[in-house]
């Protein structure tokens, strides 16, 4: 379980978007939110994504293949403001078609940096995955550089800031640290491996 992680391929434009048959898990929120980090710390491999230090260097939808069994799809980071309202707009087309075109989404992860409040952007994001009925869990991450006491300041502004959260769908995430990881680790335990087990 969790021994075979494949990077598959990297989209930049619409037209060679994927239609896989195995069910996926997508990866999506603000730039430098830290999703990369969680995909090498998640399986304990340095290199499997790429880590830029340049914030909005993810252009594409990238797809990992986890033991056969379904997809990591890591979209591109948004509300970077330092790229061209061109390339912008080429990520949001290209995310929306995504989006309307993929029917194996099983989950999304929605990535925000427990440092700082939802963002306008990140509330859009979860309308989005409200509307399109995707079930899906915030992780709130870089944990590591809260106190304890900022965990839960941190969860109650999601909740106040977010449409239909509660607890039990947040979860606190770091790469440094691994917090976070045994659960994230469960929940895909729990749809793709005990399923196949029955």
């Amino acid at each position: 379980m969790f021994d075979k992680q494949e990077f598959i391929k990297s989209v930049f434009d619409i037209s060679n978007l994927p239609m896989f048959n195995l069910p996926e898990v997508i990866l999506c929120g603000r730039s430098n939110v830290g999703k990369s980090s969680f995909i090498n710390s998640l399986f304990n491999r340095k290199n499997l994504a790429k880590i830029s230090s340049t914030p909005g260097k993810t252009r594409s939808i990238n797809y990992y293949l986890i033991d056969e069994k379904f997809y990591l799809v890591d979209l591109p980071g948004f509300g970077y403001a330092k790229i061209s309202k061109q390339e912008r707009e080429n990520w949001a087309n290209l995310i929306e078609y995504y989006f309307d075109k993929s029917e194996s989404i099983s989950l999304a992860f929605h990535f925000i940096d427990s440092r700082h409040k939802p963002t306008e952007l990140d509330v859009k994001l979860n309308s989005l995955l409200n509307f399109k009925k995707i079930p899906y869990i915030i992780i709130l991450s870089k944990v590591d550089k809260l106190k304890q006491s900022e965990y839960n300041i941190a969860k109650k502004l999601v909740i106040e800031t977010l449409h239909g959260i509660d607890k039990e769908n947040i979860i606190n995430y770091s790469s440094q640290k691994k917090i976070g990881r045994k659960e994230i680790l469960k929940t895909f335990t729990e749809m793709f491996y005990r399923q196949n087990s029955q």
